[in-house]
């Protein structure tokens, strides 16, 4: 174990690369204000039951992908492998079903999941989501599917597309999980070990296969949509035609399942071509059901999730989203002595009133103080030598025009800020 190389499927985020993240995020917050979305921030780690019972046991995460710990009190505990059973438990502790309804919630921070690593695909890795709980309302699907169209849009991407379907309420799925299995059985000899153990627990699992073998069994499988009792395909086609009111492009694929077992309804996914295999930046749907499961009443919701790493990567391979780094206000150069000591009363005045400012902490020369000021990219130069000192002044150096002026020390902070304005 190399203790200078960070674990497998993690990564430092940094430099030019962290002010992309942070661009990001700003948007991100913005965007969910204007639709009015409150951020939640819930605990790294949760009881390992709230994740089996919500997500459901025979998923890939929960079969095999979650960071499951016996902590000292021998309770088990499983870091966050998603953001959504984490907020239906704090939506059920802290009481907000007792609040104004329907309950809109965003959050943006770290999951863990152990997955084999590749671009895109960390097991530590961030997800943005948001939640909306206590409304059955189509309009709420379409909603959490228009917030990350603007997300994209707004970040400058394009050739994204949406794919939307309908997996029907548990009484929909009985129906189709029987003819599906029908139809699978006589050839389920020839699909991958993976979809053979899930065939009796979870068959429409097996539809979300990405194996070449298993794709070609289910391409003439039944479909969900002809299954949907009257009130699902009601709710789906309300949310289709609220889409196509508001001119949004989706196409429709009947074998979009998702791979979380509480989804209800509604289902959509968002691809990205130019990233592959791997082309998922978003994905989400309704989950009717999941607050019951986790312990509470009937509770309506839906909500959907985008992986911070995967729309980065599709966002740079676009070239179009590069936040600017930012540029140091002030470089305070100094000829030491007592020249240092006024150096470092400047610049912590200069902070104080906002600015940011910097100065030499190595005793460099005068000429590689200037060349750290270029490295930085300050847009001034406030050089204070003995005469200046002396004479209550400090000489203001305008790195992008190349020009010189004294200015009072007094005055300073004020004539700097006038500039910026």
């Amino acid at each position: 174990m190399a203790l200078t190389t960070s674990p497998r499927g993690t990564a430092d985020i940094f430099g030019d690369n962290l002010n992309n993240w942070l661009k990001l995020e700003q948007i991100i917050r913005k965007i969910c204000r204007t639709y009015g979305y409150q951020e939640i921030r819930t605990p790294i780690f949760e009881h390992t039951e709230l994740f089996e019972r919500g997500i459901g046991d025979t998923s890939d995460i929960v079969e095999k992908e979650m960071y499951t710990f016996t902590d000292r009190g021998d309770r088990s505990i499983t870091l966050r492998p998603e953001g959504t059973a984490p907020v239906v438990r704090a939506f059920l502790e802290h009481r907000m079903d007792q609040g104004p309804l329907p309950v809109k919630l965003f959050y943006l921070g770290p999951m863990f999941r152990y997955e084999r690593p590749q671009a895109g695909r960390y097991r530590q890795f961030h997800q943005f989501g948001l939640e909306v709980l206590g409304s059955d309302d189509p309009l709420l699907d379409v909603e959490t599917i228009l917030l990350p169209i603007e997300l994209y849009k707004t970040c400058g991407l394009e050739g994204f597309v949406v794919e939307l379907n309908s997996i029907g309420c548990p009484e929909c799925r009985a129906r189709y999980r029987d003819d599906l299995k029908e139809f699978i059985r006589p050839h389920l000899q020839d699909m991958c070990s993976s979809c053979q153990n899930r065939f009796e627990r979870n068959p429409m699992r097996l539809l979300d296969c990405k194996r070449e073998g298993c794709r070609k069994v289910l391409a003439d499988a039944p479909v969900i949509l002809d299954y949907l009792c009257d009130d699902c395909a009601d709710h789906f086609a309300k949310v289709r035609a609220y889409l196509d009111a508001l001119s949004v492009n989706y196409v429709l694929n009947p074998k979009l399942v998702r791979g979380f077992d509480y989804y209800t309804r509604t289902v959509f996914e968002v691809t990205y071509a130019g990233l592959g295999a791997q082309n998922a930046i978003g994905a989400g749907g309704r989950y009717d059901g999941l607050v019951e499961e986790v312990g509470g009443t009937h509770t309506p919701a839906v909500g959907f999730a985008v992986g911070v790493e995967r729309l980065l990567l599709a966002l740079e391979s676009e070239g179009g989203f590069k936040a600017a780094a930012p540029r140091p206000d002030a470089f305070v150069v100094q000829f030491g002595g007592q020249t240092k000591m006024k150096a470092a009363q400047l610049v912590y005045e200069l902070r104080q009133a906002g600015l940011q400012a910097e100065l030499d902490y190595l005793d460099r020369s005068v000429r590689a103080q200037f060349k750290a000021a270029n490295r930085i990219n300050a847009k001034w130069v406030l050089i204070l030598g003995e005469e200046e000192l002396e004479a209550g002044k400090v000489k203001l150096r305008n790195m992008d025009e190349g020009t010189e002026e004294l200015v009072d020390l007094s005055e300073i902070i004020q004539y700097m800020q006038s500039r910026e304005e």
